[in-house]
């Protein structure tokens, strides 16, 4: 839960157009990407951890069939889905050049749900759910997310090509006034 709120805290992030000297916006991607990969390794380790564990006797079904788990049928159904959106957008991510930047950004668009049904997943499969450790956490990282996003929708939209058009009305400006 942890690694996947940093995920997405910082993939809104650096969909911001604030940049800081200190703190520059490419940094901010690759700590992006970098963290993400870091989940998917652990997310990985969840997933066969679950499926081999001997108590629950899930089966590889489970893991990538929605609902088809005899226990806890609905928050493993959950998990399952929220992977396979996650999926989608690792496979997404590494065709980004063949698959063009737009088709790409409304598959990213995915991490808006797949986060959300991560964390519901969480809290009815998890062992500790509602252990006040458990609840902490879950409050800091939806806590964190949530600002981040109420930030991004705050922004302001800018035009990236101001800077480039007042340039040239200035100097159309310039030629016509001598």
């Amino acid at each position: 839960m942890i690694l996947l709120s940093g995920v997405v805290v910082l993939g809104v992030l650096s969909t911001m157009r604030v940049q800081s000297a200190a703190w520059p916006r490419f940094l901010t991607t690759g700590l992006h990407r970098n963290l993400a990969l870091l989940t998917l390794v652990f997310l990985a380790l969840h997933i066969v951890t679950a499926v081999v564990d001997p108590f629950t006797h899930l089966g590889w079904l489970t893991a990538v069939v929605p609902f088809s788990s005899y226990y806890r049928t609905l928050w493993l159904g959950l998990g399952t889905i929220a992977f396979e959106l996650l999926a989608a957008i690792i496979v997404t991510s590494l065709l980004r050049g063949v698959i063009g930047q737009a088709a790409w950004r409304i598959v990213h668009w995915l991490t808006y749900a797949s986060w959300p049904i991560a964390i519901v997943h969480g809290f009815g499969t998890g062992t500790d759910a509602w252990a006040a450790w458990f609840m902490i956490l879950a409050i800091v990282c939806v806590s964190a997310v949530a600002l981040v996003v109420v930030l991004r929708l705050l922004q302001p939209a800018t035009d990236p090509l101001s800077s480039a058009r007042s340039e040239f009305r200035s100097a159309v400006s310039r030629k016509t006034n001598p």
